[in-house]
């Protein structure tokens, strides 16, 4: 009998400290977003639009469950504003346009218009969301185009096929942390230097090229892949690497897995034989089916173990390091 009674003690216990765990977990967050509307906005737009402009502290908003169909902006002066997701496979951020589709003016949205996702304030951050773009197969249709600087994006999944993910402004710093993306043709392309770690990027069946970068003359770094994973379900030695969507494109992979769906040859010109002499495309201890450094074209690098010292997020980024960030409130339920 007294077991029994301290037994109950015990579990009253547990359970009031479960809800003060909950209380102070909802306390921490500034807003939250919930369909049922057991938050304060049904919207992540909305929630957005309610963070003070240019402010300096970051602004964390907790997305409950459920798929949320929105054209979404963070706009040039929402700074510091912070996504958390309840669930990576349950909180979902989607929307369906693409680049041929009209627009109410009759024009076709082109590719950045088809944008589901847009980043343009600084400071931005997104942990534990699926960001789609669910037009299908239809050529170009952007998931999440990133414009502002200082943008990072852990335990994030991107969906979508042709153009997923647009790393666009010249002048911004991404980092992808523990995240899967997928697609088909040049799904990771853009200006941007985004730095992916311990990222799974997942080819699917139809496309050929992983990445498309636009990397600026002059600019030190493009994309690096560090320690990442190249998966899918395409065929056979069906995708290159990379493809220079402007001739000074670079894209290096670190320690990083490689499918038998790549190609034996790695990288393509895209038909500009004068980008061979510019682009920067190089590999550094790949391993895989689809390592293959002595069947590489030419013009490609592999880098010895001095040059891959290059690649750390400190000589990327500069005065910017994504780690020394507050982590986010712990995820309620």
């Amino acid at each position: 009998m007294i077991l029994r009674m301290e037994f109950k003690k015990i579990l009253v216990l547990l359970i009031l400290l479960g809800i003060l765990i909950a209380q102070a977990r909802a306390q921490s967050y500034d807003f939250v977003v919930a369909h049922d509307g057991s938050g304060q906005f049904k919207t992540v737009q909305e929630a957005i639009n309610a963070v003070p402009d240019f402010r300096k502290n970051p602004t964390t908003i907790y997305i409950k469950n459920g798929v949320y169909k929105e054209k979404i902006t963070v706009a040039p002066s929402k700074t510091g504003v912070r996504l958390v997701g309840q669930d990576v496979q349950k909180t979902i951020l989607t929307h369906d346009d693409f680049a041929s589709k009209k627009n109410r003016f009759g024009e076709e949205m082109g590719t950045t218009g088809s944008t589901s996702f847009y980043v343009f304030g600084d400071e931005f951050k997104a942990e534990n969301i699926t960001f789609e773009n669910s037009a299908g197969p239809v050529g170009q249709a952007v998931a999440v185009r990133v414009d502002g600087d200082k943008v990072m994006f852990q335990n994030c999944r991107f969906l979508g096929f042709q153009d997923t993910l647009y790393p666009h402004g010249e002048k911004s710093r991404q980092y992808y942390k523990d995240c899967y993306i997928e697609g088909t043709t040049d799904f990771i392309f853009g200006w941007s230097t985004a730095v992916f770690e311990n990222c799974e990027i997942y080819s699917k069946k139809g496309g050929n090229y992983v990445t498309a970068a636009s990397t600026s003359e002059g600019q030190p770094y493009g994309f690096v892949f560090l320690n990442c994973r190249l998966t899918g379900d395409a065929p056979e030695k069906s995708y290159y690497l990379g493809r220079p969507w402007r001739p000074f494109a670079k894209t290096v992979f670190l320690n990083t897995y490689l499918g038998k769906h790549i190609n034996p040859a790695g990288w393509h010109n895209w038909n500009k034989p004068e980008a061979e002499q510019q682009v920067l495309y190089a590999e550094y201890n790949s391993k895989g089916p689809g390592a293959n450094p002595k069947a590489r074209v030419k013009w490609s690098k592999q880098l010895t173990a001095i040059e891959a010292q290059e690649y750390t997020l400190k000589k990327i980024f500069g005065d910017w390091d994504p780690l020394a960030e507050k982590p986010a409130p712990p995820a309620g339920k």
